[in-house]
């Protein structure tokens, strides 16, 4: 009954201990608040041309100035936050789900499965990531839908590797055997007591997939595979500023990018708070 408590008083220790990770939480829930409420605190229309007010610096009417359509960049990037995070959630989601268990199922049977799947993984990760999701978008069409699958197909193997690992270092402990001595199958085991053990591990690597994830997104939208214009996306507000770099209009790049790298950056943070709340060791 005092686990609960416990882990909260653990939680507020870390935050209160690490200043960077509190800051990255804090970064985190703001972003998921943005996130969720674009719609609504978008003081402009993001989609809505003006080019009577196109390309003006930031100032009190557009905080975030406008770009070459006179659009309200600071509007495009709340929505775009949106976007972006839908498509890394989403995509991580999937990979973690499915990596878990052919991860999980591999290290508790080895043999020949677990070594197929091994080389597999190997070959997969010896291949540049970001080409392969350039490949299969390329291949299926720059659709939201088809980039969180390219986006989740090159994370798979993370978790893949990372749940076989930790799966094989516990399939042998004792209270292992005695869940198959109590008559469970493999399923069970692997389902209801290897993977919860592992999930904790896991959500650090969970953690820096998102920031990873939301970088492939606007990578894909940057080179032109995608999410299409005029949609908002911080990928392709870098990509559509960069041509009025050579003309002083620095903040059609400077806000869309700062507010990328800020995001990734939360997420790198959080990472290492979530090792130090969930490793039991920090607890003693």
């Amino acid at each position: 009954m005092m686990a609960r408590p416990s882990l909260l008083r653990h939680v507020i220790y870390v935050l209160r201990s690490n200043k960077v990770t509190a800051l990255a939480s804090a970064g985190t829930l703001l972003l998921v608040a943005v996130a969720l409420l674009a719609a609504w605190i978008a003081p402009y229309d993001p989609i809505a041309s003006d080019v009577s007010h196109a390309l003006q610096p930031p100032n009190a009417a557009h905080w975030a100035g406008t770009d070459q359509l006179g659009r309200d960049i600071l509007s495009r990037i709340l929505l775009a936050a949106r976007l972006d995070l839908a498509i890394a959630v989403s995509a991580v989601g999937i990979s973690f789900a499915v990596g878990a268990v052919i991860g999980g199922f591999c290290g508790y049977r080895g043999g020949r499965l677990d070594r197929w799947v091994g080389r597999i993984v190997d070959v997969l990760m010896a291949f540049p990531l970001f080409v392969l999701a350039m490949a299969l978008v390329a291949a299926l069409g720059n659709r939201v839908e088809n980039i969180i699958i390219a986006t989740a197909v090159i994370n798979l193997p993370f978790y893949i590797r990372f749940a076989r690992a930790e799966v094989n270092v516990r399939r042998n402990a004792g209270w292992v055997e005695a869940a198959r001595a109590c008559g469970d199958g493999p399923i069970s085991v692997v389902l209801r007591f290897l993977l919860p053990n592992v999930l904790p591990a896991m959500a650090v690597q969970i953690s820096l997939n998102l920031g990873w994830a939301i970088l492939n997104a606007a990578g894909l939208s940057f080179i032109g595979l995608g999410v299409t214009a005029p949609t908002p996306e911080w990928g392709i507000m870098v990509a559509e500023g960069a041509r009025f770099i050579s003309t002083g209009k620095w903040w059609l790049v400077a806000c869309p990018g700062l507010a990328l790298m800020l995001t990734v950056l939360c997420f790198n943070l959080l990472g290492d708070g979530l090792r130090d709340i969930l490793d039991p060791r920090m607890r003693t």
